[in-house]
């Protein structure tokens, strides 16, 4: 909305023909709604796609990691936890075994890998051995060939643990994974260069590259098309995903960092439109990039 605002603002229209599409993404927490959406072709024919994400500072990119979910379920056998146990096959305890093995594992995990999960059902009564237990975990790593490395450990944790107890296993991993967000180095420079002169004030480069952040289904359409995902300061040092960043981020006082951010994107794709030979620099960058990535996904 605001690149159609300072569009219609101009004195005379664009050199060449524009068509803005704005997309609404529902479901990026549970699902991956742009995924879907990628799969019915809704970012087809498009030059570059644009989204920001309020956050606890200003930042072009952020290295948002892949990401993959998976929820386990074991089966063993009830019986009665005091007059014959050992008649039963005790999911609960491959529960803990499976939590363990994780626990054990992050030793030898990367620094940039997280793995993090609950159990979702542990048993019914205290007296009977639990027949079923229920675990979810998200999997977490900066590429899509590293998550796949991770994910078969911890899978071997899951099934090392039916194995112990004598429970049979259940693994189901998510509908959709999320890609790690790839850079654009054009469009980052040119939103830094444009949100500077609307007076924002971005981190440094040495916080990007040795921060980590959460993921996104933006991850997704950036292996489609060139993406820019900035993230915007809005006022508050509260924490995403909290209740008070929520009350943070409907007061009017953060109205005043939306409005900054949009304008900022909207002056990168007047960018984008005026000048051809960005344009030409995004979908190089775009492509030596995927070809980077895709290198790593599919090493020859």
């Amino acid at each position: 909305l605001g690149l159609k605002a300072a569009l219609e603002s101009l004195p005379q229209p664009a050199p060449v023909a524009v068509q803005i599409t704005v997309l609404g993404t529902p479901a990026e927490e549970q699902g991956g709604g742009k995924i879907d959406l990628i799969n019915a072709g809704a970012f087809d024919g498009l030059d570059v796609v644009f989204m920001a994400h309020p956050s606890q500072e200003n930042a072009a990119y952020l290295p948002d990691v892949a990401e993959h979910d998976v929820t386990v379920k074991y089966y063993g056998k009830a019986s009665h936890a005091a007059a014959y146990p050992w008649e039963g096959v005790n999911a609960l305890d491959a529960a803990v075994l499976a939590y363990n093995n994780l626990s054990v594992l992050r030793q030898q995990m990367k620094p940039t890998w997280r793995v993090h999960g609950v159990i979702k059902n542990g048993g019914v009564k205290p007296n009977i051995i639990p027949s079923y237990t229920e675990l979810e975990f998200y999997l977490r790593a900066p590429s899509m060939k590293d998550l796949s490395v991770l994910t078969e450990k911890v899978e071997n944790c899951f099934k090392s643990a039916a194995l112990a107890t004598g429970c049979n296993v259940e693994i189901k991993g998510g509908e959709n994974d999320y890609y790690n967000v790839l850079p654009n180095k054009s469009l980052q420079e040119v939103y830094k260069e444009n949100g500077k002169k609307l007076g924002i004030e971005f981190i440094s480069e040495d916080c990007i590259l040795n921060g980590l952040s959460g993921s996104t289904d933006f991850g997704n359409v950036t292996f489609v098309v060139p993406g820019l995902h900035p993230y915007f300061y809005i006022g508050s040092d509260a924490l995403n995903h909290t209740e008070q960043y929520t009350e943070a981020a409907g007061s009017q006082n953060a109205q005043f960092y939306v409005l900054r951010t949009a304008k900022a994107l909207a002056m990168t794709a007047l960018d984008v439109i005026f000048k051809p030979s960005l344009l030409e620099e995004v979908r190089e960058d775009f492509r030596q990039v995927k070809l980077k990535e895709e290198g790593r996904i599919n090493p020859v």
